[in-house]
């Protein structure tokens, strides 16, 4: 993914033009503008005129009503409304009403997801800024943010949020959270000088500034360079109105079934009425056989169940921490074969923590430095406590009325790291008051502190401590501090410790120090940031959660591949997904997002069921991952809290936004929202999608069964020479309340055991599959004999209510199927006829061995 300059620039550069890889010099020409005054106000109005103002513009909505009269275009829908009029016809206003009111019920449900989901470009406005500072005619001015445009000059500071996309040409210890766009969870330190690679991911642009991104720290100025819906965040706009929504798995499965059923009843409805005709029965009478075989066939109360099972899921799910926003999601994901999971947050604490160090020549844990009897009172004497009382006094950590740190999360670590260990920095600053600092900034990669050593500490003076790059203080080191005292810079050990630490994803600070007889006259960076004492290193990531490593061993036994995206670097993004047995050996690939973009679309699609770990990617990268997998037949679920994550979490089948750190985008695209952002509320929520399609095949066991009886007695009566018994109206009122009532029940079925033992169900099985359609035809066919066997001998014996007798063993032949369908292990008996559900069923097939998990790749395709 590259830059792109607004269509028509001004000596246009051309396509794929990278404004971070040339000068500022070169930026300026090329977007005629000032760097120092920047634009007239007749340049600024005339380019305002070319290029339109700097606002996300939304494609035409459509009006509420047409989304309403949209939902009646399902084909089950239309079969109820049909069937609605047949009631009504007969005179059964009351079965028309409740048809009607199933159909109203499901319409306006479908309405309200529609509704929501086109606030996703709503609350992507939101983001913009309402007014900036812009250099116009040389002054500075407050704009309104939709006046700017290309080659304006925009001044920023801290708590501005950037309105448009722009190269910087001027950074002092400029950062800018960048979380929503790219994903990184800290700030990002700003320079001005070029990119030279061409291919710099958006995460390692650090000389551009984007559009609903916002300042942290310092200040800076930049040229605006693109506008409007030619920004990263226009083009994730763009991919949110031109993605289009995936049908859920049960929506897909419902239509093909709708279909197949429609064509059943179509073909046995012209053999019956032909048949009839040829043995010489009345017109009418056949056309209403027809008629009620129709009627059999169609399981009226399938909609309601379905909406009543899914929305009694989703109220379970809520006291999971799993919101769910669209009702069809609830089921969606028992299907998921494929969990596409961020990093930061989700799978990680989303808390820089300090996990390693390496003093005194010794590599060690946080939790083995707390356990060594360090003294805070003398901390000076030995390396581990001088290395935790300079990570408690080098930095400018605030804590709050709380006791919580305020500051940026790199300082914040090493601040509680050194508390933990029982170095205050409250009470150390008593001891050694800061005096002077010189800040860190991006060129010298350091940060230095000078204390005043008050009396009781050795000879009293000045002690300056410094963090940083491990290789700059290295350059500046002259000796080394050890338990027996200073010794010469071991250079090779220091730099193997540096590079094991940065090999397991730790992002490693260097800290040295320099003692001082007197407060020194020149405090720069040349004077007091040389001749230092190197102390130790410090190793730290936002380490993953505990409950993580359990979610993801559940999923791998449940056979769903859990894959890692991140804007993270690659190095840390495999490290964690090591850690929580993502990827199991110790080199498992990781694909970045630039090796994504050298391969086409078929070579991805080879590969993308083998890869595990994505880092620094591209938003569209994200939605490119999500449209292979759904290409290869997988359901796919994405998690994602950035702006950058909203078109991918509304393609996938199931959409999954953070509920504490997502931003409004992300959560009105998505599916369903994570209360607690925690990957293992995913799985909960899995375990409850396949309990809820497992009870709704139940449903459909039950219901197709009793229509199959329906049919068969129907179908037969008048081949043996007896009449039609059963009337429309009898049919309707066993398919409303004989198959609704029980139905309901079945919704409420506990979950069988060993659930989550099991792979997911292929993608493209049908929901007649695993024996489901031999049994509602050899089951309906017991029924069926049952009924006309009845209606035979109350005809034969003469009793004038033998349609009364049919009827009523049909509706008991029901309600004792439904009670011997109630688990798919289990039979009645053994479950107790009064319990509530599976009580000790088989713990289903054992769990595969680490490393031989079912895998969804490894699937043949069915029809």
């Amino acid at each position: 993914m590259v830059d792109s300059p607004n269509n028509g620039l001004l000596k246009n550069p051309g396509a794929g033009f990278s404004w971070y890889g040339v000068d500022v010099g070169a930026v300026a020409r090329q977007l005629d503008t000032d760097p120092v005054a920047g634009l007239s106000n007749v340049q600024a109005s005339n380019r305002l005129a070319e290029f339109g103002p700097n606002t996300l513009r939304e494609k035409k909505k459509k009006i509420p009503l047409v989304m309403f009269l949209e939902q009646f275009k399902d084909f089950m829908i239309l079969v109820l409304i049909a069937s609605a009029i047949v009631a009504g016809v007969i005179g059964e206003m009351a079965d028309t009403i409740a048809i009607a009111v199933i159909v109203v019920l499901n319409a306006l449900i479908g309405f309200v997801q529609e509704y929501r989901a086109e606030k996703a470009m709503a609350a992507l406005k939101k983001m913009a800024a309402p007014s900036t500072t812009t250099l116009r005619n040389g002054t500075a001015a407050t704009i309104p943010a939709h006046a700017i445009v290309p080659g304006d000059v925009v001044l920023l500071e801290a708590g501005n949020v950037i309105a448009a996309d722009m190269r910087l040409i001027q950074s002092a210890r400029l950062k800018i959270d960048e979380s929503a766009l790219t994903g990184e969870s800290v700030p990002v330190e700003k320079e001005v000088e070029p990119i030279p690679d061409a291919t710099a991911s958006l995460g390692d642009r650090k000389n551009m500034a984007y559009k609903g991104t916002f300042v942290t720290y310092g200040r800076g100025a930049g040229v605006v360079v693109s506008t409007g819906m030619e920004t990263e965040l226009g083009r994730i706009a763009t991919m949110l109105q031109e993605g289009e929504e995936e049908k859920t798995p049960l929506q897909k499965r419902l239509a093909r079934f709708g279909t197949k059923l429609a064509l059943v009843v179509l073909a046995i409805c012209a053999v019956v009425f032909t048949v009839g005709l040829v043995q010489g029965e009345p017109p009418l009478t056949m056309l209403l056989t027809a008629i009620s075989l129709a009627v059999a066939a169609i399981p009226e109360a399938l909609p309601a169940v379905v909406t009543i099972s899914l929305a009694l899921g989703a109220r379970k799910m809520v006291k999971q921490n799993a919101l769910i926003r669209k009702l069809p999601a609830v089921e969606t994901l028992g299907s998921v074969t494929y969990i596409c999971s961020d990093k930061t947050g989700t799978l990680t604490l989303n808390k820089m923590t300090v996990e390693e160090y390496f003093v005194d020549a010794t590599s060690a844990s946080l939790t083995s430095m707390r356990m060594t009897p360090l003294s805070p009172v003398d901390p000076l004497r030995h390396p581990s406590a001088l290395l935790m009382t300079a990570l408690a006094l080098n930095n400018d950590v605030r804590e709050d009325a709380s006791g919580n740190p305020l500051g940026d999360p790199s300082e914040t670590a090493p601040f509680l790291a050194a508390k933990s260990a029982g170095f205050d920095k409250a009470r150390l600053e008593k001891d050694f008051p800061r005096v002077a600092e010189i800040p860190f900034d991006s060129a010298r990669k350091c940060m230095t502190t000078l204390h005043r050593v008050e009396k009781g500490h050795g000879d009293g003076g000045y002690i300056s401590f410094t963090k940083g790059a491990p290789d700059v203080l290295l350059a500046n080191a002259k000796d080394c501090l050890m338990s027996q005292g200073l010794v010469s810079v071991d250079h090779e050990r220091i730099f193997k410790a540096n590079e094991a630490m940065a090999s397991r994803g730790l992002r490693v600070l260097a800290v040295a120090m320099r003692r001082w007889q007197g407060h020194p006259r020149d405090v720069t960076p040349e004077n007091v940031e040389s001749g230092l004492t190197f102390v130790g290193l410090v190793g730290m990531m936002d380490p993953p959660r505990e409950e993580a490593k359990e979610a993801i061993r559940l999923c791998k036994s449940a056979g769903i591949a859990p894959v890692m995206i991140t804007g993270d670097h690659p190095l840390t993004a495999g490290a964690v997904a090591r850690r929580l047995g993502i990827i199991e050996d110790a080199h498992g690939a990781v694909m970045t997002g630039r090796d994504l973009a050298k391969l086409t679309v078929e070579e991805f699609e080879d590969r993308v069921e083998h890869i595990r770990v994505y880092a620094r990617v591209a938003p569209e990268q994200k939605l490119d991952i999500v449209k292979a997998l759904q290409d290869k037949g997988h359901f796919v679920a994405m998690t994602g809290d950035g702006v950058n994550d909203a078109p991918a979490l509304r393609r996938a089948d199931i959409g999954v936004a953070m509920g504490i750190t997502g931003t409004d985008v992300s959560k009105e695209a998505g599916h369903m929202i994570l209360l607690d952002d925690n990957f293992a509320t995913i799985v909960k929520s899995i375990k409850e999608g396949r309990r809820i399609f497992d009870n709704i095949r139940k449903f459909i066991k039950y219901a197709m069964t009793g229509n199959s009886g329906e049919i068969w007695a129907i179908f037969l009566a008048p081949f043996l020479g007896l009449p039609i018994p059963l009337l429309p109206i009898h049919i309707l009122w066993i398919n409303l309340v004989t198959d609704g009532l029980p139905g309901l029940a079945l919704s409420a079925e506990p979950a069988e055991k060993g659930l989550m033992d099991r792979p997911p169900r292929h993608p493209q099985e049908s929901i007649f599959a695993q024996g489901l359609g031999a049994h509602t035809l050899w089951v309906g066919l017991l029924m069926g004999f049952a009924t006309i066997f009845t209606q035979a001998w109350s005809i034969h014996t003469g009793h004038a209510h033998w349609q009364t007798m049919a009827f009523t063993v049909l509706c008991l032949s029901q309600m004792g199927h439904v009670l011997a369908i109630r688990s798919n292990t289990q039979s009645i008996f053994t479950q107790g006829f009064f319990s509530k559900g599976p009580s000790s069923a088989p713990s289903g097939p054992p769990s595969p061995p680490r490393g031989e998990e079912t895998d969804p790749s490894s699937w043949e395709r069915v029809g």
